[in-house]
């Protein structure tokens, strides 16, 4: 059964250095500027028991089985979803997490070539039915991969050419049939992309019954050009949330 309840769960997804984390951070900064409660979280982790899942999970010096992956995944995302997610959406608030059940279906489906009934069914008992009010997929070629490198590489990381690929094919084609999705070009400028998350953020919350801050008559979200400046925009690519 899927959780009732009065806030929005915002999910950003995509491969690797796909600009998730930085992307976050512009849109709950704008957020949080506009009087609203936000929480911002990512997957795998967000709470301490799922932290610990996580640097299992990416340390390059553990040989991994699909299905023993898989298992993590879920594990630490039960542990997320009742722990941190449920509690702020209960409370109203605005959750911004990077990544979520999307991301599972993409690297443990599309990429490994695990069974996705099975995994659909992993994320429904593992999110007791929870599912974002909108999921955004930034996508960029794989290019980006390298040229974003700004840290030691995590096992999902050191993954072959060939993994990534199937990932990005995996997102982009979810990314049309999964519902309240929609597919980003993040290969443009930072600004740009913001921008977009911006609209279609705006759209959501303001059709959402949200505290006054989203009723009264101008939007509460502004412009990426208000609120950030370009110098303040640097590539990074941290938060490997798979």
């Amino acid at each position: 059964m899927a959780h009732r309840r009065p806030g929005a769960l915002i999910v950003l997804e995509g491969p690797d250095r796909s600009g998730k984390s930085t992307q976050a951070a512009f849109l709950v900064r704008e957020l949080r500027s506009r009087g609203l409660s936000v929480v911002h979280t990512r997957e795998p982790g967000g709470t301490g028991f799922a932290e610990a899942i996580r640097r299992i999970l990416l340390d390059p010096r553990h040989k991994v089985q699909p299905l023993a992956e898989l298992l993590l995944y879920e594990a630490a995302r039960a542990q997320h979803t009742q722990e941190r997610l449920v509690p702020a959406l209960k409370a109203g608030a605005v959750v911004v997490c990077e990544r979520y059940t999307l991301a599972t279906l993409v690297y443990q489906g599309e990429a490994r070539g695990l069974d996705i009934p099975m995994i659909r069914r992993l994320n429904r008992v593992a999110t007791g039915g929870l599912k974002p009010d909108l999921t955004l997929v930034l996508d960029v070629p794989d290019r980006e991969f390298h040229r974003r490198q700004s840290r030691r590489p995590d096992r999902l990381e050191l993954e072959s050419r060939r993994f990534r690929r199937r990932v990005r094919e995996g997102y982009r084609r979810l990314a049309k049939t999964e519902p309240r999705t929609a597919l980003i070009d993040a290969d443009r400028s930072l600004e740009a992309v913001h921008e977009e998350i911006r609209r279609r953020v705006q759209r959501l919350l303001n059709g959402n019954p949200h505290p006054d801050p989203w009723r009264r008559g101008r939007s509460p979200l502004t412009p990426c050009r208000r609120l950030i400046k370009p110098t303040a925009l640097p590539l990074r690519g941290k938060g490997r949330t798979a």
